[in-house]
């Protein structure tokens, strides 16, 4: 979707996992540029040509390689130059987290052909902790905001949200080099559940529980004190794990109560689905007003 003339243009990625009525609202105009998903090399673009449940098919099937890819500079120096033509005074373009990906680095290398006009922002996060970021952008932009200012409003948002998640095994982190700090964890018994959580350092443990029900209870107990006396925003995602995440906002809402603004719940797209597995629940909470 291209942006207003006379507004920041504000571009993501498709890692952000936003549910629909989000990602189409005409009053926040996001373009969306999609990672590639490769499926027993077979490519695709995900949300174009390779679903969630495909990934989690093949996950399950283990003898099925899945493997993702960013975009390339170059798709995204297209996607700057078209909204720049269409009459945007600048664009900002928000990303999941640079130790996660190349995708940060591909859009820096792209927005360097334009002399200022494009300005990267990597919020050490994906999912919704991209998502949150890229709506408070598009919003500032909507409003009439310059570039600095919508840079800003993607900072700030980054500073108030938080990601946490659970995973079955970490089995699929460690095949795509996605866990860094975790990588202790794998000589670990198998009876012990990580509980992660997003930094600037990518991939962190944050608890170790004996078991998926545990790990779910502190998830939302993290996710209460994520948000301590703020209102917030929260996003549930899951991959193969709709009663799980079901289950997981239920007591969200309940625990959260009137903190509580908005509340989504999306199944992760292929490509963050391709590196956490099946059975994973993740929960983001995102400060929308500070009391």
């Amino acid at each position: 979707m291209t942006g207003s003339h006379h507004a920041v243009a504000v571009v993501t990625d498709s890692t952000a996992c936003l549910p629909p009525d989000l990602a189409n609202d005409p009053a926040r105009r996001l373009t969306v540029v999609p990672l590639a998903v490769v499926v027993n090399g077979v490519p695709g673009l995900e949300t174009i040509d390779v679903d969630s449940a495909t990934v989690a098919e093949a996950l399950n099937a283990r003898r099925v390689s899945v493997t993702t890819s960013r975009p390339s500079p170059e798709a995204f120096a297209v996607v700057y130059r078209q909204l720049l033509d269409a009459g945007a005074p600048a664009v900002l373009s928000v990303h999941l987290s640079a130790k996660l990906s190349g995708t940060y680095d591909a859009a820096v290398l792209a927005a360097a052909e334009f002399d200022g006009a494009v300005s990267v922002v990597d919020t050490q996060s994906t999912g919704m902790g991209l998502g949150f970021p890229a709506l408070a952008a598009a919003s500032a932009a909507a409003s009439g905001a310059g570039l600095d200012e919508v840079r800003q409003a993607a900072l700030d948002a980054v500073d108030r949200t938080s990601t946490l998640f659970y995973v079955d095994t970490l089995e699929f982190l460690r095949r795509g080099g996605r866990i860094g700090a975790a990588a202790a964890l794998l000589g670990t018994a198998l009876s012990v559940k990580p509980i992660l959580h997003t930094t600037d350092q990518g991939v962190v443990v944050r608890e170790k529980v004996r078991t998926s029900s545990r790990a779910l209870a502190r998830l939302v107990d993290m996710a209460d004190e994520a948000a301590g006396s703020s209102v917030v925003d929260v996003a549930v995602h899951h991959l193969a794990a709709p009663d799980r995440a079901d289950a997981l906002l239920t007591t969200l809402k309940e625990r959260l109560g009137e903190r509580l603004r908005g509340a989504y719940l999306t199944e992760v797209g292929a490509v963050v689905g391709a590196h956490v597995g099946p059975g994973t629940v993740a929960v983001v909470v995102h400060a929308v007003q500070l009391r």
